[in-house]
């Protein structure tokens, strides 16, 4: 079921993990759902694993949680039972939160370079190993925690709510919104030193309304088809232990995109509806079967 009104406000505070926890030197700006037994598909499905730091035991998961994010989106295994409905598509609901983070925090097909376990580790683009002097080439802006190089996973946040964009996720669930739905666009760059590259100016806000929906400009469409799935917000306040309660349509994309970090620097020196100067921390993988949803 949707969120109940009396949730609201604990919920709004939970979604304040993803959205203004930062990294370590850069300033930050950005359920009685249904139970269902476990279909005998998804117990059948291989335990996930991934390069990251080793899991904490069976006592210490928090199994009594929803769904978890960030996670594998090539492996569709999960034994979470907790569901509830997946939100509208993004051309139907206000974009609220638009933040980056540093470095990929989902695991994907482009993306699958383990950085390491810490607050700024997550993945990193398999490009990366790639790029030319010139892409490399230093450059400085306004946005903190992004150099050419880094990989970053820009999240656009959705809600259903009558909703103003603003700083931090509790933008998206404003007082006089009682039963959210919730959904991040999800897309991983590779910042490089190329004014050919995607310009991020271009899938910004910049008070952009399209039929009294509050819209991003842009969000890429040939990066692959999303993978969709039920989850929860990230940033680095939360592990395999300590969970979050936020219900969230995730929809990520399986391939990296090339992202001119001049114009991310642009964005930042311009100002923003969003008070985003500096790229977010990471959450580590949720690899445990029991905090994942089966990816339908």
């Amino acid at each position: 079921m949707r969120i109940a009104h009396t949730f609201s406000i604990a919920f709004a505070m939970l979604l304040l993990g993803c959205g203004t926890e930062s990294m370590p030197e850069p300033d930050s700006s950005a359920e009685d759902a249904p139970q269902a037994e476990p279909s005998a598909d998804a117990a059948a499905e291989p335990e996930l694993s991934a390069d990251a730091a080793p899991e904490p035991n069976d006592e210490t998961l928090c199994i009594d949680m929803g769904p978890q994010t960030p996670r594998d989106i090539s492996n569709t295994a999960g034994l979470n039972p907790v569901t509830f409905p997946f939100a509208p598509p993004a051309s139907e609901m206000n974009l609220c939160n638009l933040h980056t983070h540093t470095n990929a925090e989902h695991r994907g097909p482009e993306f699958s370079v383990f950085v390491s376990d810490a607050d700024d580790g997550g993945y990193a683009c398999d490009a990366a190993a790639d790029l030319s002097e010139a892409e490399l080439a230093p450059a400085e802006g306004a946005y903190r925690g992004v150099e050419p190089g880094d990989t970053i996973e820009v999240h656009w946040v959705h809600t259903t709510c009558a909703a103003m964009p603003g700083e931090g996720l509790g933008a998206c669930v404003p007082d006089t919104c009682s039963d959210p739905l919730l959904r991040v666009e999800a897309q991983v760059f590779l910042a490089v030193n190329d004014p050919d590259a995607l310009d991020f100016t271009a899938m910004a806000y910049g008070g952009n309304v399209v039929d009294d929906l509050h819209q991003a400009q842009m969000i890429p469409a040939t990066t692959g088809e999303p993978v969709v799935f039920r989850g929860s917000t990230t940033g680095p306040s939360y592990d395999q232990s300590t969970c979050s309660a936020a219900q969230v349509t995730w929809s990520v994309r399986p391939q990296c995109a090339r992202l001119d970090i001049d114009s991310l620097y642009r964005w930042a020196e311009q100002g923003n509806v969003f008070n985003e100067t500096g790229s977010h921390g990471v959450r580590q993988l949720v690899t445990a079967p029991e905090l994942l949803a089966p990816i339908e």
